[in-house]
């Protein structure tokens, strides 16, 4: 399964780096319409352990995938492969 990532949720207080900043994730399957929302550590382990799918759309269509990644201290978080946009693709989007 996959999902589109529309949007997520900040700790604003001091973090290792603005991914493990993210505490939320908003999601919408786009194939049933389900929508939801997952911990960063839900969706972190969805990805790697379950097979999960996850991405992110911007304004001009262009898509970019999650993949999981872990902090020197082992904290486990989830951002965006690199594409050809300029922006972070995952950290652009609107808080949910």
């Amino acid at each position: 399964m996959s999902v589109r990532i529309t949007c997520i949720t900040k700790d604003d207080t001091n973090n290792e780096n603005r991914y493990t900043a993210i505490s939320e994730l908003g999601w919408k399957n786009e194939s049933t319409g389900n929508t939801g929302r997952a911990s960063r550590l839900e969706m972190y382990n969805w990805i790697k352990f379950k097979g999960g799918s996850a991405y992110v759309k911007d304004s001009s269509n262009n898509t970019a995938y999650l993949m999981t990644a872990e902090t020197n201290r082992g904290t486990q978080y989830v951002k965006t492969i690199a594409d050809e946009t300029k922006t972070d693709n995952l950290l652009s989007l609107p808080r949910c």
